[in-house]
């Protein structure tokens, strides 16, 4: 099998993942968010922190990288606490949808901090892709567009910490970086958690195990998807998410997306879809320039 298979296989073993996880923590009932992501996060902290000791690696990174670490699980934590709540108040596929809006804010926040020159066709994806959003949001002035609204915000943060993963780059180990996350988040949150906290049953508690579980799953599926092939390359496979999304939607929850919702997809994949492949256009001509 070649590593771009591989790299493909493993994306979508991801996607499986996190979707699954998802399902879980709308399962879970209502619960707090932080709670959710709480719960979420002190797997995913147990899982890496095996890893680490396995592989013997610092558990909080090095020091010149503290501050590139802090504001990446920072951002991260405040991308699934949104995340969760979108989730709780929405459609699955649409919660996912929107918050997978975030390579589109990665190329905004590429321009605006790594002083990344987007190319045009990169801005009409962009464009495109956030008027699908408007199908999906249904903009309306009433409480109703909250949930929505924190799913953009999902992205927004998702968006911010993907950046600053390509910061740090191959500074830290993939699962140094996952263990300081899920670390983080969970310290940061217990307090917040104790104040609120919402009595659990049993069967909402082993909901939560599993969603952290699954998440874990996605995680470190993306990560290693990313080590056999380029992002470039099989990035839009993860998008399979909303498709396993809209099924868990339609099987688990009866909930199904509505015609404007599936226009709106359809647009942002088509966005996706094009940009994908303009990426790929324009990587074969800069190999073809450098051979002649």
């Amino acid at each position: 099998m070649s590593d771009k298979n591989k790299g493909i296989i493993l994306l979508l073993i991801s996607a499986l993942g996190f979707s699954v996880m998802a399902a879980f923590v709308k399962l879970s009932g209502d619960l707090p968010s932080i709670q959710k992501t709480l719960f979420r996060n002190a797997v995913s902290a147990v899982i890496s922190l095996g890893f680490v000791l396995y592989y013997k690696e610092r558990f909080f990174g090095k020091r010149e990288n503290q501050k590139y670490l802090l504001l990446r699980s920072t951002l991260g934590t405040l991308g699934i606490v949104f995340y969760f709540y979108a989730i709780d108040h929405l459609v699955l596929s649409d919660a996912d949808m929107l918050n997978k809006l975030s390579p589109f804010f990665t190329i905004i926040f590429a321009a605006l901090f790594l002083k990344e020159k987007p190319m045009r066709y990169q801005i009409a994806a962009v464009v495109v892709a956030f008027a699908g959003t408007m199908f999906i949001i249904k903009p309306q002035f009433s409480v109703e567009v909250v949930p929505y609204l924190a799913g953009m915000l999902s992205a927004v943060f998702a968006a911010g910490a993907y950046t600053v993963l390509r910061v740090l780059g191959d500074k830290e180990k993939y699962f140094t970086v996952v263990f300081y996350f899920s670390f983080f988040s969970t310290v940061v949150l217990l307090p917040f958690v104790i104040l609120f906290y919402e009595p659990m049953t049993t069967r909402q508690f082993v909901y939560l195990l599993l969603a952290g579980t699954f998440a874990t799953v996605g995680q470190f599926g993306i990560t290693l998807a990313y080590k056999f092939a380029p992002a470039k390359e099989i990035s839009i496979f993860f998008y399979s998410t909303v498709v396993f999304a809209a099924i868990i939607s339609i099987v688990l929850f009866n909930q199904a997306p509505d015609l404007l919702s599936v226009v709106g997809y359809i647009i942002i994949f088509s966005a996706l879809a094009y940009m994908f492949v303009k990426n790929n256009a324009m990587e074969k001509q800069a190999k073809k320039s450098a051979a002649q």
